[in-house]
């Protein structure tokens, strides 16, 4: 650790000034990338560090900085926040072909506290995925078809809801953040591919091709959803 470097400060009063500083700021913050720590830790689970208009306020903001992007889902820590907050919301317009195979539908705005999900059956899928704090960069990612997700709503209810298809995807991406989890270190390694050559060469809606050219899923029943 070099001498300016200083460890992540998970605490509340922490968490309350990062989050004044950028709600004060007048302009959207920046999205953290790769190799900051924010990301690779567990974020704190919300219990408080906010007050009610605080907390609605980030989330406002979360929106904007998500939508600006563009993104699906945007976590606190993205932001430099060590807090177990996400928001998730899927509205673009996608190629029918492409809706259908990837099980593609759109997801309502929601945000998430203290997210934890699992699997519900054995069935898996693999589809190419990026990341707002991964600029430039897409990668195949196994994930399971359906979850139950587990969350806290803002106002402060438990809740528990089913997802499947896209829309389970988003939801494992964006709780895998908080709990300093990137989608590479789940990913299919040989898939990695820039931008502009996933959109040149493998943005067909599976990824049979993709992972015929370069390499990876080698045994067909593993990708057989995909």
């Amino acid at each position: 650790m070099s001498p300016d470097a200083k460890p992540t400060d998970f605490s509340a009063a922490r968490i309350h000034e990062t989050v004044q500083q950028i709600l004060t700021a007048g302009m959207l913050p920046a999205i953290v990338q790769a190799g900051h720590p924010v990301l690779r830790h567990v974020a704190a689970p919300f219990d408080g560090q906010l007050t009610a208009a605080e907390l609605g306020q980030l989330i406002d903001l979360m929106r904007s900085v998500m939508h600006k992007a563009p993104g699906v889902g945007l976590a606190a820590p993205q932001l430099g926040i060590p807090l177990q907050l996400a928001v998730l919301e899927d509205q673009f317009d996608v190629d029918p072909e492409v809706a259908a195979v990837r099980g593609r539908e759109p997801l309502p705005f929601f945000a998430m506290l203290n997210p934890s999900y699992r699997p519900l059956g054995a069935s898996t899928v693999a589809f190419y995925e990026g990341c707002l704090s991964l600029n430039g960069l897409q990668a195949a990612v196994s994930r399971p078809e359906s979850v139950r997700l587990d969350f806290l709503a803002p106002d402060g209810g438990a809740r528990q809801r089913d997802f499947s298809g896209w829309q389970a995807r988003i939801v494992q991406h964006e709780t895998d953040h908080v709990h300093g989890i990137l989608y590479l270190d789940r990913a299919e390694l040989r898939s990695i591919s820039n931008n502009a050559e996933y959109s040149a060469r493998w943005a067909q809606p599976d990824i049979s091709l993709a992972r015929q050219e370069l390499g990876f899923l080698p045994d067909a029943t593993a990708a057989a959803s995909a």
